[in-house]
């Protein structure tokens, strides 16, 4: 299961079901030795420009065409979270790098905390652009 999913363009919904699937699942067992049972997000579709902010352009969230993910629930309870993990233990650093690799191959678009403060929380995914990983 994911939480908070709203509406997503049909692209968007394949990859991110796909990435899901063929990354961040086996990504976990190699690393934690466990499956992940929910993957946490902040969202989809919300009507807004670029970082909330009150002019410019519109967000790939106000197309449904972005998500928002910050964090991974393991069977055995472990919450392996973007704020968290992106710069705590090893174990944690590791799958959220090899998730967010792939991501890369998955998204046309892919922000993580190194691209500014307001992506420490979460992986920004969505379709436009041409693999620009960040």
């Amino acid at each position: 299961p994911t939480t908070n999913l709203g509406p997503m363009t049909c692209q968007l919904a394949a990859n991110f079901a796909a990435w899901v699937r063929y990354a961040v699942k086996p990504a976990a067992r190699q690393t934690f030795g466990e499956d992940v049972v929910r993957v946490e997000t902040f969202g989809t579709y919300s009507c807004r420009n670029i970082y909330g902010m009150r002019t410019g352009r519109l967000s790939q969230h106000a197309f449904a065409n972005a998500v928002d993910v910050s964090a991974f629930i393991l069977a055995d309870g472990k919450r392996v979270s973007v704020l968290d993990g992106w710069h705590g233990d090893s174990k944690s650093q590791q799958f959220l790098r090899l998730i967010h690799t792939s991501a890369c191959r998955h998204f046309g678009t892919v922000l993580s905390p190194d691209y500014n403060a307001a992506h420490a929380n979460h992986f920004h995914l969505d379709m436009s652009g041409q693999n620009y990983c960040r």
